[in-house]
């Protein structure tokens, strides 16, 4: 009777070895899943950052032009709003170079 008791413990125990071997075989598995989605997620929110930035150059010199003052230099120059629309145009395309050459776009 012990030798059987013995036998069918250590059979337990082999079963419950490989099943925690299987176990730990599914979570590697699924944090290796997680893993790739949130490296891929992380892609996807530089590029939206990256967007977020050009776009924000443009917004905010187009702002400062579209308020209502009369004081402003540039705003009784003959150049003042081609210079405008340039700094707009210069500063959203270096930005974009910049995020396109550290692989954000």
């Amino acid at each position: 009777m012990v030798e059987r008791a013995d036998s069918f413990r250590a059979l337990l125990q082999n079963a419950l070895t490989v099943q925690t071997t299987l176990l730990g075989q599914r979570q590697n598995e699924e944090t290796r899943r997680l893993t790739e989605a949130s490296l891929a997620q992380n892609e996807d929110v530089k590029k939206i950052s990256a967007w977020a930035a050009i776009l924000f150059a443009p917004t905010l010199v187009g702002t400062i032009y579209g308020m209502n003052f009369d004081h402003m230099p540039e705003l009784h120059w003959l150049l003042g709003y081609p210079l405008a629309l340039l700094l707009m145009l210069v500063t959203s395309l270096r930005l974009y170079l910049v995020f396109k050459h550290r692989r954000w776009l």
